[in-house]
């Protein structure tokens, strides 16, 4: 059985270089300002799609990411690691979009898309911790979901077995395909890049990147049509304007910036078992402890 596989992949702001200039005014986060990654959870996702792929011969695997053109950058690198195709969703309208726009221009790509067997995405992006998306994505798909993903064991007779990793313990769950499926960082790490993948689709490109390519560059992309990476625009996906963007994010960030904890005071101890009880016993009655 082979099977059309969709992962959600974001290219995210590095969240570990956060600085002053990270917010615009408006609120919304200042991409320009901080490197670019492919977001870690997203690469757990893509390596149970490869999985899948492996194990289901004549299986394709299309990453689909919203974001600035420069998005195309993580589709190339899931390329490289094995993943067939993907498109970019870009568009000035879908700017400062919260979950509830990005979930609904995902939703209406994926329905542009056509026959697919199940979504994978991570359970949530480094840039907003939310964990939302995806779920909002099933929810308007109307799809059944699984969240918390740790391993997709098996899929057959059109159900996936899926093993969930909880706070207190794992499960396993049968879901009926299509379904979207959301997978945990604690998931196999992805594999490395095949260097013959990088050879093949390094000169893979979207339409707004092949606009800025010598006349040899686009030659080499228009006789294989294999290095095209696809771009959409909101109204390709008949995106309704007030859903997307700004207009339809009710979620409005007011302000971010960086906490350092620093220690106003401290106390030294000996190795002294009264001392200790002494401030065990005052760490409990100030509510620090217990």
């Amino acid at each position: 059985m082979s099977l059309n596989i969709i992962v959600l992949a974001k290219q995210v702001p590095d969240t570990r270089n956060v600085g002053k200039d990270a917010m615009k005014e408006d609120g919304t986060i200042n991409r320009a300002a901080l490197p670019a990654i492919f977001n870690p959870e997203d690469l757990n996702a893509l390596e149970q799609a490869l999985r899948l792929k492996d194990t289901h011969p004549g299986s394709k695997v299309t990453i689909l990411t919203m974001g600035l053109p420069r998005a195309a950058e993580i589709i190339r690198e899931a390329i490289f690691r094995g993943a067939d195709a993907g498109i970019v969703l870009t568009d000035r309208a879908l700017g400062g979009a919260d979950t509830l726009a990005t979930s609904y221009s995902l939703a209406q790509a994926v329905k542009k898309f056509g026959k697919y067997d199940i979504i994978l995405g991570g359970r949530q992006a480094i840039d907003g911790d939310t964990a939302q998306v995806g779920p909002q994505i099933a929810e308007k798909l109307g799809l059944p979901q699984v969240t918390y993903a740790e391993e997709i064991i098996s899929v057959n007779n059109g159900k996936v077995t899926i093993k969930r990793r909880l706070e207190h313990g794992v499960e396993t769950v049968v879901a009926p395909l299509p379904c979207v499926v959301t997978v945990n960082g604690s998931a196999a790490e992805c594999r490395p890049r095949n260097a013959k993948r990088v050879m093949k689709y390094k000169y893979a490109a979207s339409t707004s990147e092949v606009a800025n390519l010598s006349d040899i560059a686009k030659a080499r992309i228009q006789a294989n049509p294999e290095l095209n990476i696809a771009e959409w625009s909101a109204a390709f996906v008949n995106a309704d304007p007030d859903q997307i963007g700004l207009p339809g994010s009710p979620t409005k960030v007011k302000a971010i910036e960086n906490v350092v904890f620093t220690a106003k005071e401290s106390r030294r101890l000996d190795n002294d078992d009264n001392q200790i009880e002494e401030l065990i016993k005052e760490l409990i009655a100030n509510h620090t402890i217990g």
